[in-house]
Order: structure tokens, then C-alpha cells, then sequence
């Protein structure tokens, strides 16, 4: 049996239409990820800063939302300068100590063990070994000499990250500043009023769910980031650990902890890497207590601190962070959770909006057949 199917022109170009602009959007979209990547990390900064904002200009003598704003970017922009005054030296400084460490740990490693030397020596693979080792030592060694060299080298990647951090600040602050007026502006749209406010209802449920997801999350990984650096900083009485890399171990830490799961993990395995080349010891002992650390903020710091702000599964919360780093790096695995949040809302609102419309649509129809139901008994 042959089925025959007709498509008219009309419908077969509006088709093939719609697939094109799918796939142009996509393009669009893909080309322009790091404009959308700054975009979203200056909204989520708004709305960080917007529960202070508002708590500032609430006090303030005219309660001037621009005064407020600007008070909060002042804070801001102090911690981001002490961020680099603090963090950027020691970071170059335990860079270089790394890159000389490299061929003495090379030199008491071909010395400790003999048995490897005899193992060469007996296959007369002397001249490559020894050719091998002395270009990791003159690499480690060129490295540790050019550190000043390979940073102006990479000025170029650091004004971009810099004109980065001045658009999201620069766009963060429009948004607070403007926000009020622009969601006035989307209400005053409606002209069903009870449409109106069960989309205002929705719209607050997400913003209470992302404000409240940053700001538990950011002091989670706050406490993560000043634990790390309190041990860092008594490890350098007991150890030859320098105390000044304490600053930059609880920075490390409370950037990377923003990203969920195994974010603060990350951190500290960085943090333990450089400590290995002061101390092998302090390092294991870091990493240990850090580890013990993990569990406490886990079962009780973390839940304790985010309890019902964010109701999402373990599967759920993994799934969207992973989709949000391999798509937009570590900024999209911090802002992975929130949106999942929300998008969880929107769907929740969707079924139970299907389901009331669904229920009373069989209203009707249940009354009829009662209605003649009784009739028939009459």
C-alpha cells in the first residue's frame, strides 16, 4: 500500500523558513557567546547588588536610587582593587619559585634513584635521558627568568579581561539603576490586569530564587575562601609556607567555590599544587583539611545557608552545571543554577496552569451528564 503525500509550495517554503531561522539564530547566538556571557554576568551582578541597593536608598536623605547604586559600586570596586593589590604579587611570586624549583627536584630525582640510572645506563639510553632532562631544566629555567617577559606578552589578554570586568560594572549599574523603571514600563503593557499579576507573581518567584541563590552562594564560598586562607596562614608558622599567600589561597578558593558541587575542590587542589613546591607536608595537610572542611559545608553549612532557596535535585544541579561550563566556561557554571531555577518555575507554572485550564474544561461537561443523569431518574 503506497501512501501519497501533498505538500503545497506555501507550506513547504514556510518549512524550510523556519528551519533557516532556527539555524541563524543558533549562529547568531554562538557568535555572539562572550558579548551574552558579559551581559549575564552584569545581570547577575545587578541582582546581587539590587537587595542592598534598595536597602541603601531606602535610608539615604531623598532615597536616591543613583546615590545607593553608587555606594555599592564603591564597595565593589574597593574589594576588586584589593583583590589585585593583594593577590596578583604573590600569585607571580609563587609562579617564579615554581618555575626555579622545577630543575632541582629534577636533579634529586635523577640522583635518588640509582636503580632507574642503572636501568639507562644497561640500554644505553644515556644521551636521551640526559638530553631530555637538560631541556626541562633550561625550559623551568628560561620560564623562571622571563616571568616579567611572558607577562607583557600577555598584556593583550589582560586589557580584554579588563575591558570586560569595565562592561559588566558599566551595564551592571545601568541595569540597577534603570531596572525599576524598565519593569514599570513591562506592567504597564497589560491590559488584563489578572494576567498582569500572575506574571508579576512569576517573575518575583524567579527573582526571589537567583537573589537568593547568589547571595547564599556567595557566602558559602566566602566562608570557604577565609577558612582556606586561615589555614594557609598557620601552616606558614609550622612550615616553610610563605604567610602572604594566604590572601591569594582564600581568593582562589571563593571564586572557584561559586561554581557548585566540585568548584571549591578545584581551589583547593591549586592551592595545594603551589604548596607542594614550598612544603610537600603543608600541602597534605591541607588538602586534608580542606577535605574535612568539604563534608561540614556539605551536610551543614551549605543546607543550612540555602535551605528552600533553591529547590533542584542532585541530577538536576549537575546536569545544568556541566551544560553551563562546557557552553560558557566558568561563568556559565555560576550562573547554571539559578537559571535551572528558574526555568524549573516557569515549567512548574506551565503544568499547573495546563492542569486548572484542563479541569475546567470537564467542568462543563461533568455538569451535563449529572444533569441528565438526574433527569433520567426523574
Amino acid at each position: 500500500m503506497k501512501v501519497k503525500i501533498e505538500i503545497d509550495t506555501r507550506t513547504f517554503v514556510r518549512f524550510w523558513l523556519v528551519v533557516i531561522g532556527f539555524a541563524v539564530v543558533a549562529i547568531a547566538l554562538y557568535s555572539a557567546r562572550t558579548a551574552l556571557v558579559i551581559i549575564g554576568a552584569a545581570f547577575f551582578l545587578a541582582l546581587a547588588l539590587n537587595p542592598p541597593v534598595n536597602r541603601l536608598a531606602r535610608i539615604l536623605p531623598g532615597k536616591s536610587r543613583v546615590a545607593g547604586t553608587a555606594l555599592a559600586y564603591v564597595a565593589v570596586i574597593a574589594l576588586l582593587g584589593a583583590f589585585v593589590f593583594l593577590v596578583v604579587p604573590p600569585i607571580v611570586q609563587q609562579t617564579a619559585k615554581v618555575a626555579e624549583t622545577i630543575p632541582t627536584l629534577v636533579n634529586g630525582a635523577t640522583e635518588q634513584y640509582n636503580g632507574l640510572n642503572s636501568f639507562i645506563d644497561h640500554y644505553e639510553l644515556r644521551p636521551q635521558v640526559d638530553s631530555a632532562l637538560l631541556s626541562i631544566k633550561n625550559s623551568a629555567s628560561s620560564v623562571a627568568q622571563t616571568v616579567g617577559t611572558n607577562l607583557v606578552s600577555a598584556i593583550g589578554s589582560f586589557f580584554s579581561t579588563v575591558t570586560a570586568t569595565l562592561l559588566i560594572l558599566v551595564l551592571a549599574f545601568l541595569m540597577l539603576i534603570e531596572g525599576p523603571a524598565w519593569m514599570k514600563r513591562i506592567w504597564g503593557i497589560y491590559n488584563d490586569q489578572e494576567r498582569m499579576e500572575y506574571h508579576r507573581v512569576i517573575t518575583q518567584r524567579m527573582y526571589s530564587v537567583v537573589t537568593g541563590y547568589v547571595t547564599g552562594q556567595l557566602t558559602v564560598s566566602a566562608i570557604a575562601g577565609v577558612v582556606a586562607g586561615l589555614v594557609v596562614f598557620v601552616l606558614s608558622f609550622l612550615f616553610n609556607v610563605p604567610a602572604n599567600f594566604a590572601i591569594p589561597t582564600a581568593a582562589i578558593v571563593f571564586v572557584l567555590s561559586l561554581i557548585p558541587m566540585f568548584g571549591a575542590m578545584i581551589g583547593a587542589v591549586l592551592v595545594g599544587l603551589v604548596l607542594v613546591f614550598n612544603d610537600p607536608t603543608a600541602a597534605l595537610i591541607f588538602l586534608i583539611f580542606f577535605i574535612v572542611y568539604q563534608q561540614v559545608e556539605a551536610n551543614y553549612i551549605s543546607p543550612k545557608i540555602q535551605s528552600k532557596r533553591i529547590d533542584l535535585s542532585a541530577l538536576a544541579i549537575l546536569g545544568s552545571v556541566t551544560v553551563g561550563i562546557y557552553l560558557f566556561g566558568i561563568a556559565g557554571g555560576i550562573i547554571s543554577i539559578p537559571i535551572a531555577g528558574s526555568i524549573k518555575i516557569l515549567v512548574e507554572e506551565y503544568f499547573k496552569r495546563a492542569k486548572r485550564n484542563r479541569i475546567k474544561s470537564v467542568q462543563p461537561f461533568s455538569k451535563l451528564i449529572k444533569k441528565i443523569q438526574g433527569e433520567e431518574s426523574i
